[in-house]
């Protein structure tokens, strides 16, 4: 379990020359106690599910919370269809946007900010991050993490690799740059040009949609602006409420089980 001590380092640190082996133990011991029952003082975490780091699929949670994220990576001749159906239905959700969408749409970006959505980092080129070096991950992200913040002001913290591909380097990464990595536990398929109707049947009826669910879509796909109508209202109709990403997942004390549910300690 990775542990993240904010204090009580300092004190353990300054006081290693001239003490003794075991009170150094102790006072080691000491510090891991107090992280784990200091509350806002100390924060526990855990991505790993036995020898492997997962991103989030989902998250537990009691209420009947759900999110849905658009993948732009290509594309924005629907972008106006989406944002004018998620108005209508008053829905916040997440983009996870890649750097050449970034510099193709600013205007599309500083539209997400200011109607109140979710903005996340989907690389700044779209490869494959698990055949990237630890160095090249850092910069697809932090590279579109700095065009974001200049044009808009906002700190992303939401990251989803390309094609869903990751390995525990992407994951650890993530984390280093304190990213939150997201996959998600339902997929539209829409980027296999099905039809509205089939885009509709495939969320609304499927065996993962559940409370605490993150739904898959994508920006520039060629039926999903005609088929959001109908879906928004289906799922509010099962009850769900649609909320962004950041309102879903758990920030602190939390762990993941084989399915990449993020779940509270």
């Amino acid at each position: 379990m990775k542990i993240i001590i904010k204090k009580y380092m300092k004190s353990i640190k300054g006081s290693m020359s001239g003490v003794s082996t075991w009170a150094l133990a102790l006072a080691l011991f000491v510090c891991l106690l107090l992280t784990v029952y200091l509350g806002d003082e100390a924060v526990m975490v855990s991505s790993r599910y036995g020898d492997k780091e997962l991103p989030i699929y989902s998250v537990q949670t009691d209420e009947k919370k759900i999110a849905i994220s658009f993948d732009a990576a290509w594309g924005a001749e629907d972008f106006p269809k989406i944002i004018e159906i998620l108005d209508k239905h008053k829905v916040k959700t997440t983009f996870f946007m890649t750097g050449e969408w970034v510099e193709k749409n600013p205007e599309c970006v500083k539209l997400l900010v200011e109607k109140g959505h979710d903005l996340g980092n989907h690389s700044a080129t779209h490869p494959d991050m698990t055949k990237l070096t630890k160095e090249k991950q850092r910069e697809e992200i932090q590279k579109v993490h700095e065009v974001v913040k200049k044009l808009t002001g906002y700190e992303m913290e939401l990251f989803r690799p390309p094609y869903g591909a990751y390995n525990n380097d992407v994951i650890r990464t993530c984390y280093e740059l304190g990213y939150y990595p997201v996959q998600w536990s339902v997929d539209s398929l829409d980027w296999q040009d099905l039809s509205a109707t089939e885009i509709i049947n495939k969320v609304c009826n499927h065996k993962a949609l559940d409370k605490g669910a993150i739904i898959l879509c994508h920006n520039g796909a060629k039926h999903t602006a005609e088929a959001l109508d109908e879906m928004l209202t289906n799922l509010k109709n099962q009850g769900y409420e649609i909320v962004p990403i950041s309102e879903l997942i758990l920030r602190e004390n939390f762990h993941m089980d084989a399915t990449g549910k993020q779940i509270a300690n």
